[in-house]
């Protein structure tokens, strides 16, 4: 859907921001640029929409050169997500996300229709439709951000570090609602982020850039983590690789222990699902199947047994799966 070809960008005052940066994004992938400051992760994302136009190299999306497009043309096709929303602070919730909609010539009726369903879908109470965006959280702005981005169906959606602006616990639920949404949706899509770990849960692939926007490695999170191209790229992801791994792989894959053995001392009742031993009880951490081998880790590593039972979809248990398992895996 997306191909940069040799693409460079140098600025009148002779910085070189990005240096002939080739790279793909499959039709529905989502790519995160990766880098520290000056690695020209915002310069790239703003030539594919032509915000910024490059000194030399090609652009292509669905292979059609982005400079032989109208540039309004071209951006209105692209939905666009900017930390703190950028919403217009004189204009409602409902008609902010009618904005690109009605630039394509949508009467006013479908419009709205279309924006109402849209902020459904990020999760705002039909309520806040008719509220300003100074009336709004944070997070509840970057959701109609999110929902404006959206409205005209675009193909393509890029964001600039669109969770950076809040807080930590509403930056996960707004991580956790992309994912939801991009099952729905299937977007292609191209995010900023200097965060790896948020690269790591929203990502398809990882473009890691150096400064000056030189690429240092592409390709999938559990590629990239497990085989740092070289010492740039282990550095910036961190010496928490084996760690970070662990959340792309599901709990369902950890070897289980039999529900009847003894962990420290410990034995499961499981009837009740507490752990008792030594004249004591406490009540079984669990991790179901659909969660990854790092919220094992976690949730084992805070018990007093260091152990957690893995349940299914039904809350059955099926096994054990201590601290020190999960550790082996990593």
């Amino acid at each position: 859907m997306i191909s940069l070809d040799g693409v460079t960008k140098r600025f009148p005052d002779g910085t070189l921001a990005v240096d002939d940066l080739s790279l793909e994004v499959e039709t529905g992938g989502v790519l995160a640029l990766l880098g520290s400051s000056g690695s020209g992760k915002t310069t790239t994302l703003r030539m594919i929409n032509r915000l910024i136009e490059p000194t030399s190299g090609t652009i292509a999306i669905d292979g059609r050169d982005v400079r032989s497009l109208d540039v309004q043309e071209l951006r209105r096709g692209i939905g666009y997500v900017i930390q703190q929303a950028g919403l217009f602070p004189h204009r409602t919730v409902l008609d902010n996300v009618t904005t690109v909609p009605r630039l394509l010539g949508w009467d006013r009726r479908r419009a709205r229709a279309r924006a109402a369903e849209m902020l459904e879908l990020v999760g705002l109470e039909p309520g806040l439709a008719k509220r300003y965006p100074s009336q709004l959280s944070g997070g509840q702005q970057q959701r109609v951000g999110v929902a404006r981005a959206l409205a005209a169906d675009p193909p393509v959606l890029l964001m600039d570090e669109p969770f950076g602006a809040v807080d930590p616990i509403v930056r996960l639920q707004l991580q956790q609602e992309f994912l939801k949404l991009q099952q729905t949706l299937a977007k292609t899509v191209v995010f900023v982020t200097h965060d790896v770990d948020e690269a790591i849960q929203l990502a398809t692939q990882l473009a890691v850039l150096r400064p000056g926007g030189v690429l240092a490695q592409i390709g999938s999170p559990a590629d990239v983590l497990a085989a740092p191209a070289d010492e740039f790229v282990a550095d910036f992801l961190g010496p928490d690789r084996a760690v970070k791994l662990l959340g792309l792989r599901s709990a369902a894959d950890l070897p289980r222990r039999s529900l009847d053995d003894a962990v420290r001392g410990w034995r499961l009742d499981v009837p009740s699902m507490r752990w008792r031993g030594e004249g004591a009880e406490v009540a079984a951490a669990t991790v179901s199947t659909d969660l990854t081998a790092r919220h094992a880790l976690d949730r084992s590593l805070a018990h007093p047994v260091r152990a957690v039972v893995v349940v299914d979809g039904d809350v059955r248990p099926l096994g054990i799966v201590t601290f020190d398992d999960v550790g082996a895996v990593a």
